[in-house]
């Protein structure tokens, strides 16, 4: 099965989170003039007992087509991917249907946008396209489990 990657955009992408970037006018400017902010741009949700944690993850690059078989989700908290180079990854998102994941969608980023995944949302592993897939990622500390993983029947190839 092959699913045709998509560019990532904020309409497509809000059923499953936010897309992050500084697109179209600040909300405001700041430091003196010298510095846009773009405002609150995402729902960060850590859910009962969790707070808020900055990790880095340095991830393998792969390429397209990229075949894949695992999807996981956060049912304790969001989870955002902000890459720290200008380098487009691929985004893997699917519905939930009953408690599984449900077909996936593909989207590649820009380079210059980042990710906020909402509380439960299935997706793929973090898959940069190039070295040397440094993010920062915003996400749920806390001691309750926060990982459900699905292994698909048939694997799914992601093509460009």
């Amino acid at each position: 099965m092959q699913i045709q990657a998509e560019p990532l955009t904020a309409d497509a992408f809000a059923p499953f989170g936010e897309v992050l970037s500084a697109d179209g006018a600040p909300d405001r400017l700041i430091n003196a003039g010298l510095c846009g902010r773009y405002h609150d741009r995402a729902q960060l949700d850590f859910g009962p007992g969790g707070r808020a944690g900055i990790s880095i993850f340095k991830a393998v690059p792969r390429s397209l087509p990229y075949t894949f078989d695992l999807l996981e989700r956060h049912p304790e908290g969001s989870q955002a991917f902000i890459p720290m180079t200008d380098a487009p990854f691929l985004v893997i998102v699917a519905p939930d249907e009953g408690g599984r994941p449900g077909a996936p969608r593909a989207f590649l980023t820009r380079g210059d946008q980042a990710i906020n995944l909402h509380r439960g949302t299935w997706h793929g592993v973090l898959t940069p396209l190039q070295e040397p897939g440094l993010f920062a990622v915003v996400d749920r500390i806390g001691t309750t489990p926060n990982l459900e993983e699905v292994i698909l029947t048939h694997p799914m190839t992601v093509i460009s």
